[in-house]
């Protein structure tokens, strides 16, 4: 019997998990695969009841638009899935249950595990979008000190987001239009502050409408961090750097994610020796 993972999603075609899994899975010589299934939303509960009685899967991950539709359908919540509101992890527990877990979080904070063990007079993250992704990405921002300014196209969303994951502190909502228009704000002194501009939206995937950022709203030495990963390079992390900013690609919290999940559903952990290796997969023409 060949144990296998998914990756659940609609549209799925264009996730790259099965490129990292299959990966470590080969690198680590086991007897495994890794697959992607087109579920619509509709699905969920029948495929996770198949999936229960499949005595070869261990669990799938989930993406867009997912990632809150499956939480009804799961036995039990991981304390950081339940406090973010979003799952985009379902593993069998050792007593067969269906536990929903969220590893957006980790993996998101990964590439920042250096700056963040730094000292700071002051954080701010300037988070874009308010989907599954960025309800992880603020959730774990006020957990390390941070002010949030939160954008997205819907206001009350947007606050009834923050009211949920940042209800202390000086947090802020506003329209995805305010950082689309240029700011002439004069800012202070940043030294020994952090500032992170997050796209935490589809916005300047492949195929999506482009992000409107107007870099005048960037603290200097600010970094920019885009979760989009087709393509790795964005049009955001372009323009951050000729404005001489530090970037994050989406490929950085993929593989932090993934390797959270592999985990999980492998009882082992991933060879991360190989990084270099991977992103290099990752960002080649095939892979995309």
């Amino acid at each position: 019997m060949t144990m296998y993972a998914e990756v659940i999603g609609d549209p799925v075609a264009q996730s790259k998990s099965p490129s990292i899994h299959g990966f470590w899975i080969d690198r680590l010589g086991l007897q495994a695969d890794y697959r992607s299934t087109h579920i619509l939303e509709g699905e969920i509960e029948s495929y996770l009841a198949e999936r229960r009685s499949d005595t070869a899967w261990r669990g799938c991950n989930v993406t867009m638009p997912h990632k809150q539709a499956v939480m009804p359908f799961v036995d039990r919540l991981e304390p950081v899935a339940k406090q973010i509101g979003a799952v985009n992890t379902i593993y069998l527990g050792h007593d067969g249950a269906l536990v929903g877990a969220n590893t957006d979080q980790a993996g998101f904070l990964e590439p920042l595990r250096e700056e963040l063990a730094q000292q700071h007079y002051f954080r701010m993250a300037r988070v874009i979008g308010t989907g599954g992704a960025a309800r992880a990405i603020v959730s774990g921002m006020v957990a390390n000190g941070f002010i949030v300014v939160l954008a997205g196209r819907n206001l009350d969303k947007a606050r009834a987001l923050l009211k949920k994951l940042a209800n202390d502190g000086d947090h802020h909502a506003v329209h995805l239009a305010h950082f689309a228009e240029p700011t002439d704000f004069i800012f202070d002194d940043r030294v020994g502050c952090c500032d992170l501009v997050i796209n935490a939206s589809p916005l300047g995937m492949r195929g999506q409408a482009p992000l409107e950022f107007d870099w005048s709203h960037a603290p200097p030495g600010s970094i920019a961090y885009d979760i989009v990963t087709d393509p790795h390079e964005t049009d955001f992390l372009k323009k951050a750097r000729e404005h001489g900013h530090e970037t994050v690609d989406g490929i950085s919290m993929l593989i932090g994610q993934a390797a959270a999940a592999f985990t999980r559903f492998f009882g082992v952990e991933p060879p991360r020796e190989y990084d270099g290796h991977l992103r290099e997969r990752l960002t080649s023409s095939r892979a995309r």
